[in-house]
């Protein structure tokens, strides 16, 4: 743990960043089990929302994250949880900037997706707020999305061919396959998309009317 340092305020508020967006920072985080759609869901929106909405998006998708960022880390439980820490950082960052996040991550432990909604509702640290970060922090932050499909239907799909290894045994610590990587479902979820009835057309219009209903889309 850093000591002796202290958190530089910008002169700028995070409501005057969004007013110059207009729309509302806010993290979109996709769960799942590897081959659910959510990297598939997640690209989807942020092409709807670019394009015809005319909104500033970045997705961050569990691959990708890998190649740089996390390159260091593996699969093991220790591994797995600071990859979410870490991720869970970034996605504070981006949507105090005041982007729409969308972060899709197998993420399969409960009391990680926890912490992340628990970090992206704390207050910024350090200086004096203003009414309009009071109001910008009271929002949430953190919307869950629970990309819901059977192992089976997952296995069915697999795309990547990570499940055909993973029975191999050439895998080791596969979520939803591997004894010991279990895939901890979300109790309650702000949205749930079930990829084995609902095309990725469904799940897109879903998503965008529960983040126009909620105000995230105008400023």
């Amino acid at each position: 743990m850093a000591t002796n340092i202290t958190w530089h305020q910008s002169h700028i508020t995070r409501d005057e960043r969004e007013r110059q967006l207009n729309q509302r920072g806010v993290t979109l985080w996709f769960t799942g089990l590897s081959g659910s759609g959510k990297s598939t869901i997640a690209t989807a929106l942020e092409r709807e929302l670019v394009l015809n909405h005319k909104k500033s998006l970045y997705v961050l998708d569990g691959d990708n994250i890998r190649h740089g960022l996390n390159k260091d880390l593996g699969f093991g439980p220790g591994d797995r949880q600071e990859n979410i820490r870490r991720i869970g950082e970034v996605c504070k960052l981006f949507t105090d900037a005041g982007l729409i996040v969308l972060a899709a991550f197998v993420s399969p432990y409960r009391e990680d997706r926890d912490k992340v909604r628990a970090l992206l509702q704390e207050k910024q640290t350090g200086g004096v707020e203003s009414n309009e970060q009071k109001t910008s922090s009271d929002r949430n932050n953190f919307i869950e999305v629970y990309v819901q499909a059977d192992v089976s239907l997952c296995e069915q799909r697999d795309p990547k061919g990570l499940y055909k290894k993973a029975r191999l045994g050439e895998i080791k610590s596969f979520t939803g396959v591997s004894a010991d990587a279990p895939f901890e479902s979300p109790p309650n979820p702000e949205v749930v998309l079930d990829t084995g009835s609902m095309c990725v057309e469904d799940c897109v219009s879903q998503l965008v009317e529960y983040l126009k209903e909620r105000g995230y889309l105008k400023f």
